[in-house]
């Protein structure tokens, strides 16, 4: 286990946010979504708890990483999230789907890739690589309880058998809401925990701010602990968080612009030069509301005499490849990141522990400042 890291506990949470902390083995009530090992390992070392997003990666993939992401972190708790939206289709065949895109849908990608001139694609996109399907969710689900990862969370919901057979292997749920009534649902199938996930996020959305959802999840909980997510990207953000009743916070954004991330120079240069009015929302990458970075993609996608993007998993087939051929090949106006209205606060590129060390030292001065 890397010590050397950590740090004592906030100042000024509440007994309920260090029996979370107990409850999960952690020394900070800091959970940390990612798309890469190194930064989720980097996290937990640092005493939070690292949660990686594999809702796109193969079953495969999942059982490969997941055991590599063990050695990267080490002893100290770490967790996976997958994205398991009802109303799929139950085989992993994408002919069925492709054969109905709309041609007007289609030749509107045909479109885009003659305007910005991309290559034909080389390879399946990371969206079409598989179909999102209760076929390939049953595996991912199969892997992840394979795995020796102690939390796992669950975005758009999670049958109940897996839920239960998590449990039953010791694992710990948490669920992603994004209002009051998918908190109710959350509770009523036994999550261990609420993120409670306001419309300043990223990628999947609802309708209902940070400030305003924190509380009425919190309200709804009971016994069950809450975290607030959305915009979540300074020690005053914390502060709010657990004034708003929380017992901790998940954050996402933070660490897009972190070492351990490695990504792709173009991005992280737009995400260094964006506001917070630099993204928007759009269905145009799966067919759910999906915050991003604004770019010529977006822009196109909501242009008056485009058409309306289709369903999941529709939207999928249609844009998945073009999607892979505009990063392989460097697409710039087109390339864009999944990253939520806290993009502001993203200033340089800066180690996880650095990052995670100045968290904990403004949430401290934070919650010393306010008035007793």
């Amino acid at each position: 286990m890397d010590t050397q890291n950590r740090q004592p506990g906030i100042v000024g949470t509440t007994i309920a946010s260090q029996k979370l902390c107990d409850t999960f083995g952690i020394a900070q009530p800091i959970f940390a979504f990612t798309h890469s090992l190194d930064t989720v390992a980097a996290v937990s070392r640092c005493g939070g708890l690292g949660v990686y997003g594999a809702t796109r990666r193969t079953p495969e993939e999942i059982r490969t990483e997941l055991a590599a992401l063990r050695v990267k972190a080490g002893a100290v708790p770490i967790g996976v999230n997958l994205v398991l939206p009802p109303g799929m289709p139950e085989d992993n065949d994408p002919g069925p789907i492709e054969s109905q895109l709309p041609q007007r849908h289609k030749e509107f990608v045909a479109h885009l890739y003659e305007k910005y001139k991309v290559p034909a694609p080389e390879r399946r996109g990371m969206r079409t690589r598989f179909l999102r399907s209760n076929e390939i969710a049953r595996q991912q689900m199969a892997a992840v309880l394979e795995s020796d990862v102690e939390v796992v969370a669950c975005g758009i919901g999670a049958p109940p058998d897996f839920v239960e057979a998590c449990k039953r292997a010791g694992k710990r749920i948490v669920a992603l809401c994004g209002s009051p009534k998918h908190a109710r649902r959350a509770i009523d199938s036994g999550a261990d925990l609420l993120v409670a996930q306001g419309h300043d996020s990223a990628a999947h959305t609802g309708p209902i701010g940070t400030f305003s959802l924190v509380p009425q999840v919190v309200e709804l909980a009971g016994d069950v602990p809450v975290l607030a997510a959305g915009g979540v990207m300074t020690g005053r953000h914390v502060a709010a968080s657990l004034a708003l009743g929380a017992q901790g916070v998940w954050t996402g954004s933070l660490w897009l612009a972190s070492t351990e991330y490695a990504i792709h120079p173009i991005i992280l240069d737009k995400l260094l030069r964006a506001g917070s009015d630099d993204t928007v929302i759009t269905r145009s990458e799966s067919g759910k509301t999906f915050r991003q970075l604004r770019s010529a993609w977006s822009d196109e996608w909501s242009a008056p005499d485009a058409p309306r993007p289709l369903g999941m998993p529709f939207q999928d087939m249609l844009v998945g490849d073009l999607l892979g051929a505009i990063d392989d090949h460097e697409i710039e106006p087109l390339m864009h990141y999944a990253v939520g209205q806290g993009v502001a606060w993203l200033r340089s590129r800066r180690p996880v522990a650095e990052i995670f060390a100045q968290l904990v030292e403004e949430s401290r001065a934070a919650l010393a400042s306010l008035p007793r």
